[in-house]
């Protein structure tokens, strides 16, 4: 019999290509390095973090019905993912491709159109019986990345299938996180933002962490966890500000870091940690991540 998912992720799901240099890259650089390629996407990454964690996570995101998307539901299910709620798009099967050097992301492009075609219908699961109904509405995590289009995110900030869920939102990156201004103000969601995030969101540039989760919550963010890699993070609402050191580890990817940090955090919450512990739990799974080699296709 398969397990009940106890928490679900909306958003991207994609073959990721990283190319990972140790050296420093200027732009027209050939380098030396490794190239591989992994299921990828920040919801498909945080619902991944959530089962590792043993918990049994549901996707939410729309996957092509070409040989590529066959393979990346596969990979999905492999992961311990419910893939009952994904949406089969007649688009191509997104794609990511991304250049790392010894100072992080240098560029990347994504190719989203199954994503940015998702619509409020993708929460048919939470009403048709699948994840929840009106008489039984879902009450678990949300995760919402802003990789979707906004249009599906104001929709989803406004969702009654939504209302007294414990959201939490994160970032698809800088250049998307002013998406999720549409849910300052609201209680209930939980932001998960790097530095740069933290920035473009609030249209300010921030020296560290405290600084920037302040901010947002000057701005209505009922809770904000902001990272900044190898610096210190905060986690902070009304209530209380925690700041951490995360452990100093070799960085030899980069990708994918945001997400298992949030996973990983979730994962502790519903554990019943308390905050600091979840926070320096979190700190360690991204530190862990980026510090392990990935396999060269």
């Amino acid at each position: 019999m398969m397990d009940i998912p106890d928490c679900l992720c909306i958003g991207a799901a994609h073959w990721d290509v990283i190319g990972h240099s140790p050296a420093q890259i200027a732009p027209g650089d050939d380098v030396p390095g490794r190239i591989y390629q992994s299921a990828g996407g920040v919801a498909l990454n945080v619902a991944r973090a959530l089962a590792q964690q043993g918990h049994r996570p549901a996707l939410i995101a729309a996957i092509g019905q070409d040989g590529a998307g066959t393979a990346l539901v596969a990979a999905i299910q492999a992961a311990g993912i419910e893939t009952r709620c994904l949406v089969r798009s007649a688009l191509p099967t997104d794609a990511y491709i991304g250049i790392e050097d010894a100072n992080g992301l240098i560029a990347a492009i994504a190719a989203s159109r199954a994503l940015e075609a998702l619509d409020i219908g993708c929460l048919a699961p939470l009403q048709d019986g699948r994840l929840g109904s009106d008489a039984a509405p879902w009450r678990g995590p949300v995760v919402i990345d802003s990789g979707v289009s906004p249009s599906l995110l104001e929709a989803l900030a406004y969702a009654p299938a939504l209302e007294g869920c414990d959201v939490r939102l994160t970032a698809a990156s800088p250049a998307k996180a002013a998406r999720l201004r549409v849910f300052l103000g609201r209680q209930g969601c939980c932001f998960y933002l790097n530095l740069a995030e933290a920035g473009a969101l609030c249209a300010t540039p921030f020296p560290d962490s405290a600084h920037a989760a302040r901010a947002l919550l000057g701005l209505g963010a009922a809770r904000v966890l902001v990272t900044h890699g190898p610096h210190s993070a905060t986690d902070a609402d009304a209530a209380a500000v925690i700041t951490l050191s995360p452990p100093a580890v070799p960085a030899l990817r980069v990708t994918g870091a945001g997400d298992h940090f949030m996973g990983a955090h979730i994962a502790q919450e519903l554990s019943g940690a308390p905050r600091e512990i979840a926070l320096r739990h979190a700190l360690n799974a991204a530190a862990a991540h980026v510090s392990q080699a990935p396999h060269p296709s």
